[in-house]
């Protein structure tokens, strides 16, 4: 019984040095990154109006919307709502990245289209330029099978 008492102290002892002694790692730490030049993109739908701040290879610095500000319902497609959500996304890209001017890029036919891009100026980021990319519908491609008479 003794030698059993033995082995099972030890097997516990080993067990829990080995669990000490394993260093922790800090892969989720990374320092703040400086982006002097950034691109806005602007969602704007009839229900909701959405923006993100990016740098210029398309990695999210920032994002806000207009139901993350705490409008619900119809109120979160007005352009007040999104003139709030801009403002908010481009003070954390602003104070978090030091972004100082941006590419501005909207989708969309929601109210709120104008609005953000006021937002922008007020909170004082330079913007070089406006783009629209809000996709054009043609018909869509020929279907499949035999052509009607």
């Amino acid at each position: 019984m003794a030698e059993e008492e033995v082995k099972n102290l030890t097997t516990e002892t080993v067990a829990s040095e080995t669990s000490e002694v394993r260093p922790k790692s800090n892969k989720g730490k990374k320092g703040k990154r400086i982006v002097n030049a950034g691109a806005v993109h602007i969602q704007a739908t009839f229900n909701n109006t959405i923006i993100s701040v990016t740098d210029k290879t398309g990695a999210v610095l920032s994002a806000s919307s207009a139901g993350a500000n705490g409008f619900r319902g119809s109120k979160k497609g007005t352009a007040f709502a999104a003139g709030v959500a801009a403002e908010k996304a481009l003070d954390i890209a602003k104070k978090n990245h030091a972004l100082n001017s941006v590419d501005v890029y909207v989708s969309g036919i929601g109210l709120g289209r104008d609005a953000a891009i006021r937002a922008i100026s007020t909170v004082g980021i330079r913007i070089d330029s406006i783009t629209d990319v809000t996709p054009i519908a043609h018909g869509g491609v020929r279907p499949k099978g035999e052509r009607k008479p």
